[in-house]
């Protein structure tokens, strides 16, 4: 799990402009999405400084291995993840050749493509997309809210929480946020109304991309759980906080939930973050050890994911003023994950439950105990009782129209070439008149 190959070598450097040191996409990164350019044809791509590579045009090109071709040519990238950790690792090494050897350039640099000029997609055709709840400290804020003598569940630190979400939902960072309408009743109301969410909130989440599946009724051992892993993005798990308050009871989660997570379009893969892997967060003396199914030696040495997250703000007349965004928070996912993600993949299949390439997993909610890296404003206002003050003179417990929430996230360390996860935004849009909403016919 901690090994690092050739492609890891600080040393290497990248013939394409923009991938130099401190780039989110130097040649150590080559992250996986899809794009297209003017809508049109989608296709499978790696970042690398400010372009592109088209990997289907490559493919075409007989840069590839051909035994790839057909995999690496679809609008969707679920064929090549369930090719597992032995060709993902081939396909790294020979972009890398290709992006540092000069000898390369001529046939490869004809196949770049701008960022700036092309439209990301979701990288996967989601089957099933399952949310977790492993940042203890986010649910220690949480429960405290409401219990504050026993915050904490007695499940929490046995068995780690999930529930499952809605797949047809998830969109690509970009994507309007419009404001969901739903039941809501507040404590001192004697009946619910229906209408916009009033308080509307983000969930920094890390986002993991299921790579080869499994069997029905064959689980997936901790100890082979990473290599079911395909790579990592950021996840924005939209959340109406007044409509989740009136309907979890008894279930959990239903509208509040579904009407959009976004993630960030690039899936950074596991050798990718091999140099920044770390032990897992150290447990209190007095908690209970993982039962063994969760327990494996290799996880804890570096089960930790070294990622630094942050979250920042910007509001319609903060734009308008052209004033700096407010960072709601910063963190790392190693000190927020009480539970990792090897344990979440060997948890999710223990009872037999079949994976597939391109299932999407989130962490849940990651804060650090710090007031400065809490991971949503339901943590940060209190509830709504400490409203934060923005530049503009405006304050919010909550998110308002026209607000827009930005998820970054880089692992960076000595001796190692940062990299970075990209990007994750979404713009609070108006609800719509429940009038206006029209029937598909």
């Amino acid at each position: 799990m901690s090994g690092l190959d050739r492609t890891n070598d600080p040393a290497l450097k990248s013939w394409v402009q923009g991938a130099e040191p401190g780039s989110d996409f130097p040649v150590q990164n080559l992250p996986l999405g899809i794009f297209s350019i003017d809508r049109d044809q989608r296709r499978a791509g790696v970042a690398i400084g400010d372009y592109i590579l088209d990997l289907a045009a490559i493919a075409d090109a007989g840069l590839l291995d051909s035994a790839w071709r057909d995999d690496l040519c679809q609008p969707v990238l679920n064929a090549w993840l369930s090719r597992g950790p032995g060709d993902h690792a081939s396909l790294r090494q020979r972009l890398c050749d290709l992006l540092t050897n000069e000898g390369f350039r001529d046939d490869t640099e004809v196949h770049l493509i701008g960022q700036s000029e092309a439209m990301m997609h979701l990288p996967c055709l989601i089957g099933d997309y399952t949310d977790f709840y492993v940042g203890i400290h986010h649910a220690t804020n949480v429960g405290r809210q409401f219990r504050p003598d026993n915050p904490l569940l007695p499940n929490y630190k046995y068995v780690p929480i999930g529930y499952h979400g809605r797949a047809s939902s998830v969109r690509p960072s970009g994507e309007p946020v419009t404001r969901p309408n739903g039941q809501r009743k507040p404590p001192d109301a004697d009946e619910p109304s229906f209408g916009p969410s009033r308080r509307l909130d983000y969930e920094l989440e890390l986002g993991i991309w299921v790579g080869r599946g499994n069997g029905l009724g064959a689980p997936i051992l901790i100890g082979e759980a990473g290599e079911h892993i395909a790579g990592y993005c950021l996840l924005n798990d939209w959340s109406a906080r007044d409509i989740q308050a009136w309907e979890y009871q008894p279930l959990g989660p239903f509208l509040a939930k579904n009407f959009l997570t976004s993630v960030s379009p690039w899936i950074v893969s596991p050798q990718a973050l091999a140099p920044f892997r770390k032990p897992t967060a150290a447990r209190e003396a007095d908690d209970p050890r993982p039962l063994a199914y969760l327990d494996d030696a290799a996880d804890r040495e570096w089960g930790g994911l070294g990622i630094e997250l942050e979250v920042t703000l910007t509001s319609e007349r903060m734009r308008a003023s052209g004033l700096a965004p407010y960072v709601l928070s910063k963190g790392s996912a190693d000190a927020a994950m009480y539970w990792s993600a090897a344990q979440i993949v060997a948890h999710h299949s223990s009872n037999g439950c079949n994976l597939q390439p391109g299932d999407l997993i989130g962490t849940g909610t990651l804060s650090t105990d710090s007031p400065d890296g809490m991971g949503s404003l339901l943590e940060i206002s209190q509830g709504g009782k400490a409203p934060i003050q923005l530049a503009s003179g405006e304050t919010r417990s909550f998110l308002e129209d026209g607000d827009e929430i930005t998820l970054r996230a880089w692992c960076e360390r000595e001796g190692a070439v940062r990299i970075g996860l990209g990007e994750c935004v979404g713009r609070v849009m108006p609800a719509p008149s429940f009038q206006e909403v029209v029937p598909l016919r």
